[in-house]
């Protein structure tokens, strides 16, 4: 079974992130290209909140060709 937490508990609603939960949060980085990926998410999160960032990943993933620095 799949714990979450309490955030994640409170809002059952909230696929965004618990998908994000279940594939990235607290994962390894397997490559430059993921830790591209989570710099360019991080650093546009500020001032924003994180469901924010999440709900538009696909438009980022489509803007930055998927995070591919090759």
């Amino acid at each position: 079974m799949t714990t979450y937490c309490d955030y994640c508990n409170s809002h059952p609603e909230d696929t965004f992130n618990k998908s994000y939960h279940d594939t990235q949060y607290g994962f390894p980085l397997q490559s430059d290209d993921e830790l591209f990926e989570r710099l360019v998410l991080e650093i546009n999160q500020a001032g924003l909140s994180w469901i924010t960032i999440l709900k538009k990943a696909d438009n980022f993933h489509k803007a930055y060709d998927k995070f591919k620095i090759e």
